[in-house]
């Protein structure tokens, strides 16, 4: 999940839903209690017009409630309309009803306001629930007042279903919404990061060397970013251009005078083994130099072209031992630098390999998303762990260890440095010898 977050346009992406998911709906919530509140207002106000019509139909005589048979709001008169009309004493004696309530039982415990005094509330009739509104008045008489509370009741069914209607077609849009304002997002959202998509092909046309430069065409704040990425493409070419070069004269002028100290007739054995050893470094260094590629950090070689080629010419070198040279290599791997470098950390480490070897070696390349991984075994007697790091140091002798190993290590170290590479030497759990592990990253 963390490496799938890592991509700026997922961020962007799942940035953009999580807005919309969030916000959408505190909207759809907020639109859904405002109706359901001004729903319930709407009711209210028309119960509270309700109790006025018929309070305005009652009459009092001798502490009698005088009623007429039929009220002006036909509801009342239709039985089981669902709108009710109820009167009771301050006692909660039902002194009248509307004809709507017949075949209804009273409901307990009805709302007793004080006189002048109104409550908005909810109950349960026949297990069906219902609003109320109730007002207490008192009519004047000869001898006493006349109190008694007047009861509005009208089913919830209506204002559930506006409520249930409302909710529903609100949802429904805000989901057709949701869907497409995510459409949008994501397609304006793809439009805006095309150039980052453009710049990171462009990237991996460089770094596979199909490309020197990178294009300008680019919004503003990427132009500038383009532009020094070239700026330093250049740079880099230009010195190893430099570098090759001051190589090629520094051994060109090496080798006359080398030359000239060869034919001294007076020179010992030892004078020669090191003129002979200074001259090979010379044509060596120089051979590096002219094969080394115009190519920078950002291109990359064959590992498995390299590795074969190598696994061929020892193989045929070391013919006569009968070795076995095992390789298990990957098409697609990639080594970030010199082919002259990789070329002498591999022959270097399978010659001395080769050497130590009873029957077979073992050369494995494996390339991972973000690093290079190569790794050379041996069944010979291996490298003990008291010198596993001194085989690296510089002046140590081959045979102050195990045959076979140890002979260049100090280049091979030197160079894995230079690419900020590892190298560990253990036992081989396959093999039994020496195991040699490089990785390099990307």
């Amino acid at each position: 999940m963390s490496k799938l977050l890592g991509s700026l346009k997922v961020r962007i992406v799942v940035s953009a839903l999580l807005l919309i998911l969030g916000l959408l709906p505190i909207i759809g919530i907020t639109v859904n209690n405002a109706f359901e509140t001004q729903i319930n207002v709407a009711a209210k106000n028309q119960l509270k017009a309700y109790v006025y019509s018929v309070l305005a139909m009652a009459e009092v005589e001798n502490d009698e409630l005088l009623m007429p048979e039929h009220l002006l709001e036909n509801q009342f008169n239709v039985i089981g309309s669902g709108l009710y009309a109820l009167i009771t004493t301050k006692d909660n004696q039902l002194l009248w009803s509307s004809n709507s309530f017949l075949g209804l039982n009273t409901p307990i415990n009805l709302p007793k306001p004080a006189t002048g005094r109104s409550s908005y509330d909810s109950l349960l009739i026949n297990d069906k629930p219902q609003l109320i509104y109730s007002y207490s008045v008192s009519f004047a008489t000869s001898e006493q007042p006349f109190t008694m509370t007047l009861h509005i009741i009208k089913n919830q069914q209506e204002y559930q279903q506006q409520i249930s209607q409302f909710s529903k077609t609100l949802w429904t849009w805000l989901l057709i919404l949701m869907a497409l304002l995510f459409s949008v997002q994501l397609s304006w959202l793809l439009w805006t990061l095309k150039p980052l998509g453009k710049f990171s092909q462009e990237l991996s046309a460089v770094e596979q060397g199909k490309s020197m430069q990178l294009s300008t065409q680019y919004p503003i704040e990427l132009q500038k970013v383009a532009k020094q990425l070239n700026t330093l493409l250049q740079t880099e070419q230009n010195q190893r251009k430099r570098y090759r070069n001051a190589l090629a004269d520094l051994a060109h002028s090496l080798k006359t005078p080398l030359a000239v100290m060869q034919t001294q007739v007076n020179l010992n054995d030892a004078s020669l083994e090191q003129i002979n050893r200074i001259n090979q470094i010379v044509a060596y260094q120089l051979k590096r130099a002219q094969s080394a590629a115009g190519t920078g950090w950002h291109l990359g070689v064959s590992v498995d072209d390299i590795a074969a080629r190598l696994v061929r010419t020892l193989g045929k070198i070391y013919q006569q031992q009968q070795l076995a040279i095992d390789y298990q290599g990957d098409a697609d791997a990639r080594f970030k630098g010199d082919e002259s470098d990789l070329t002498e950390v591999l022959g270097n480490v399978l010659d001395n390999a080769c050497k130590a070897a009873n029957s077979r070696v073992l050369l494995t390349v494996k390339q991972l998303p973000n690093s290079l991984h190569i790794c050379v075994e041996d069944d010979g007697a291996g490298v003990p762990k008291d010198k596993q790091q001194q085989i690296f140091e510089r002046g140590m002798r081959a045979d102050t260890y195990t045959q076979g190993h140890g002979i260049g290590l100090a280049i091979v170290r030197d160079l894995v440095d230079s690419y900020h590479g590892t190298l560990k030497v253990t036992q081989s759990s396959t093999l039994g010898g020496a195991k040699f592990e490089f990785a390099f990253t990307h």
